[in-house]
């Protein structure tokens, strides 16, 4: 019995310690192995290509071409990116992997009719990312970042190979790499200084692709740089100030539990101001409207997060009764005015409960286990009656 216990108690501790970072990581390591294996076979090609760009020319610049071309290449490399966003949960970073992973694993059946392991990893990947989309809820700069580097990164070799590519078409002609890096930086800015000029129709749409694509992505990524920073901001000033004035008066429960979460329930109901703390090794059964602080209930920061010593009671309704326990001894430490409201979920464990002295304490089993007594011999049932079974006084 010692034995399976511990086994028990390491199965719950794994698959607490994976509900929270393991889907993410998972995905982070897929990602990254799904662009190496995309990029692996074309790494003696790029080599080659970059080591004849010595004379800067364009008869050396155009061996990028038949590899910068390929949309694998370039999705591979943006997996590779997306991965630090996916360990950082970031909304941006799933999206874009999640396409980026639908490319590939299209394009390698289309190649290989699924013969290849790249693309059973992209499958896995599409799945895993599918089935936790909502762990990736984050709006993070550092991925939005990812992102503008991939965006104006592949802007600027589409740009600068383009360039080069219709190099005869323009007037002076372009053949070298700076010239054609500097023209597309010129372009893509709609600066135009006009000291070089598209004359064949050709170099002209390709340029006119330039100008709105670099609209289109310097927008983009701006708002996707700049928006959770000014948004996050706004959003913590009102969130802020609103949940200072809600947290007054109001009732705190602690725990997520079937018990926490329909007391919420029906005091969500009754407009009743209600402040949830939730364990973080738990998933949290309460809808995004509620309030809801994630933490350790006996730290005296999450305590006042909550607004305890405002509180009108304090809840603690978790299913270990220990934890019950020792939540009632720290509120009673932190705000020693507040009314404590204990839970009891084996009434075995009432008399030790009533030693930490909450001001009153909640039976469910010895309230069901009397009503359903008196029900079958049709004793009455007053307020009185159910006053002292619901609350039994410490």
């Amino acid at each position: 019995m010692t034995l399976q216990a511990s086994l028990a108690g390491i199965c719950r501790r794994l698959r607490r310690d994976w509900a929270e970072p393991g889907p993410p990581a998972l995905a982070a390591l897929l990602a990254a192995l799904c662009g190496a294996l995309e990029m692996r076979p074309k790494f003696p090609s790029l080599f080659a290509a970059l080591h004849g760009l010595a004379p800067y020319d364009a008869a050396s610049i155009l061996r990028l071409t038949d590899l910068a071309a390929l949309p694998r290449v370039l999705a591979g490399i943006g997996l590779v990116l997306m991965a630090f966003g996916l360990v950082l949960r970031a909304r941006v970073a799933w999206v874009i992997a999640l396409l980026l992973a639908a490319l590939i694993a299209g394009l390698s059946w289309w190649f290989t009719r699924g013969s290849e392991p790249l693309f059973w990893c992209a499958l896995a990947l599409i799945v895993l990312l599918v089935a936790y989309a909502g762990r990736f809820d984050r709006s993070n700069l550092a991925a939005s970042s990812l992102f503008a580097l991939l965006g104006i990164g592949s802007l600027l070799l589409y740009g600068v190979l383009g360039t080069l590519w219709f190099g005869t078409g323009y007037a002076p002609q372009i053949h070298a790499l700076p010239t054609a890096f500097y023209y597309t930086i010129e372009t893509m800015s709609t600066v135009g200084y006009g000291d070089i000029v598209p004359r064949t129709f050709e170099a002209r749409m390709f340029t006119v692709s330039m100008i709105v694509l670099g609209i289109t992505v310097f927008a983009t990524t701006l708002s996707v740089v700049m928006g959770p920073l000014v948004g996050g901001s706004i959003k913590r000033a009102l969130e802020g100030r609103m949940q200072k004035k809600h947290r007054q008066g109001h009732f705190v429960i602690i725990g997520s539990s079937s018990l926490a979460f329909t007391l919420w329930q029906e005091l969500h109901k009754r407009g009743v101001g209600v402040t949830v703390i939730a364990p973080a090794d738990k998933p949290s059964p309460y809808p995004p409207e509620a309030d809801v602080i994630t933490g350790d209930a006996s730290r005296n920061e999450v305590l006042a997060a909550a607004g305890v010593q405002q509180a009108r009671a304090v809840l603690t309704l978790r299913d270990d009764d220990a934890e019950n326990a020792f939540v009632v001894l720290a509120v009673k430490e932190f705000a020693p005015g507040v009314k404590t409201i204990a839970a009891v979920n084996d009434v075995r464990h009432l008399a030790k409960i009533r030693r930490v002295q909450p001001d009153m304490l909640f039976a469910p089993q010895l309230l069901g286990s009397d009503l359903l007594a008196r029900t079958l011999f049709d004793e009455p049932i007053d307020k009185d009656t159910v006053s002292k079974l619901l609350f039994a006084q410490s």
